[in-house]
């Protein structure tokens, strides 16, 4: 059964949209700048596009649309990326991002390690 924050309740062309930023995650989120000066930071969510390999790591958020995060896609990399542009993205048959709803927060080093290697 899924959990009852899976889904915002709203259809798109007959397609119900998965919640991507829960009440708990959005508390769990350090605000932006605040782990500049950690070493290996918290990864706290995680974002995927099921038709590409392409995978969101949130590590920071402004609390409104803004994320820090790792990205890997074509090249991983720490950067930028919104929850709008997150949201926005449509696959074929029209897929959207989803949430990993059973990511549990761990540190980026760890993250970087499953990445290495398959680009």
């Amino acid at each position: 059964m899924l959990p009852e924050n899976y889904f915002l309740g709203k259809q798109r062309e007959g397609v119900i949209i998965m919640q991507l930023l829960t009440k708990e995650i959005t508390t769990k989120l350090p605000f932006l700048y605040t782990q500049e000066d950690e070493e290996d930071p918290m990864i706290i969510c995680k974002f995927f596009a099921v038709w590409t390999k392409w995978t969101w790591y949130g590590i920071e958020f402004d609390g409104k649309d803004l994320f820090f995060g790792y990205v890997a896609g074509d090249f991983p990399e720490l950067g930028y990326f919104t929850l709008s542009e997150l949201q926005s993205l449509k696959g074929p048959m029209g897929l959207t991002i989803e949430r990993d709803m059973y990511f549990k927060p761990c540190r980026l080093s760890e993250i970087k390690k499953l990445h290495e290697g398959r680009y």
